[in-house]
């Protein structure tokens, strides 16, 4: 529990520091979240998973449920920074998406572990991808595309692991891309087109698309190896840094604090990621095994965009670093799926 929780409180303070320099007021709200979600990990290690193993009709009906609340988002909420992917609940504000990958979770955890065996079979391989499809659409007309890579990325995971055979795989990669030409020419907006593009031209419009990722690099490449100091990050204090509470939270932690405190926080977060999958290793059940990879996947694909919006790996897609961006919904999801997998390990 320790090896699992341990990085975890790295990540959450580090992230705390970081705020603190940039908003006293964005630190305080973290505060607040953190300490919901380390309460959502002491409860969950008196719930009983085999109550969820025995009702399925739980899982099935919290999937209803999310997908019910993307329409309600859609047909009724506020634009809230050019996407209308927000529930507004008096002065808080959730996204929605953040449980659908929690019910994604549960619903392919149950799909694949019952069906590992005939999962070649294209029956079941459609009505997986029914599965991540349906909550999906409802999130592209939002729009929010990089929520829609991470719950792909769910869908897909499960069915690399699950022993699916290589042409299977080959002709599903086919059918993504001919997917993908057709968003790109008929779903995806200019501006979203043109942060894909800027990831391989850099030095082109540096001053509209590349803005943030040009600030971005400026901010980590300026720091050196212990940084430039708490509060004296000059592209995250005056403003040229956008979004560094979210988006680029890892420049802004690593301007002031250096290249070291970076190598440290994607160690810790490589070693939240390997206890993840140990325990889902050790874990009595494929039920509970899948949801390890689950959770595995989220965090690793989370973990992944964010940095490489950051460094020019990825488009900026405003998809949060797990633990250490600021945000109530991703935090609190984030928490729920460590309390899930700290629950499961307990019961190993």
């Amino acid at each position: 529990m320790i090896s699992l929780l341990a990085p975890t409180g790295f990540l959450i303070i580090a992230g705390l520091i970081t705020l603190s320099s940039i908003s006293p007021h964005l630190f305080s709200l973290q505060l607040i979240w953190a300490a919901l979600g380390s309460l959502l990990v002491g409860i969950f290690l008196f719930i009983d998973w085999r109550t969820i193993l025995n009702y399925r009709w739980l899982i099935s009906g919290f999937y209803i449920f999310v997908l019910g609340l993307l329409v309600f988002v859609y047909l009724s909420s506020p634009v809230i920074r050019g996407t209308r992917s927000w529930l507004v609940l008096g002065p808080f504000n959730f996204q929605p998406v953040e449980l659908v990958k929690v019910s994604l979770i549960f619903l392919y955890a149950q799909y694949f572990s019952r069906r590992h065996l005939s999962i070649a079979r294209w029956k079941n391989i459609l009505t997986s991808f029914l599965y991540f499809a349906m909550p999906s659409t409802l999130v592209v007309l939002q729009p929010d595309l990089g929520s829609v890579l991470v719950l792909f990325g769910i869908w897909f995971g499960f069915l690399l692991v699950s022993g699916l055979p290589l042409k299977r795989i080959l002709a599903a990669s086919a059918i993504f891309l001919v997917l993908g030409l057709f968003m790109w020419q008929s779903v995806l907006k200019d501006y979203q087109k043109e942060r894909i593009i800027g990831v391989f031209y850099p030095e082109k419009n540096v001053l509209s698309i590349n803005y943030s990722l040009l600030q971005s690099k400026i901010a980590i490449g300026s720091a050196g190896f212990f940084g430039k100091g708490y509060g004296q990050g000059t592209e995250t204090q005056l403003g040229f840094l956008t979004e560094p509470a979210t988006d680029f939270i890892f420049s802004a932690l690593t301007e002031e604090w250096g290249w070291l405190a970076g190598i440290l926080v994607i160690t810790a977060f490589l070693a939240l990621i390997y206890r993840i999958l140990k325990i889902g290793i050790i874990a009595h059940r494929n039920f509970e095994k899948f949801i390890c990879l689950g959770v595995a996947i989220v965090f690793g694909l989370q973990f992944f965009l964010n940095l490489g919006s950051a460094i020019g790996f990825t488009p900026v897609i405003g998809v949060t670093f797990p633990f250490l961006s600021y945000g109530g919904s991703s935090l609190l999801t984030s928490f729920l799926l460590l309390a899930i997998v700290n629950a499961i390990a307990k019961r190993s």
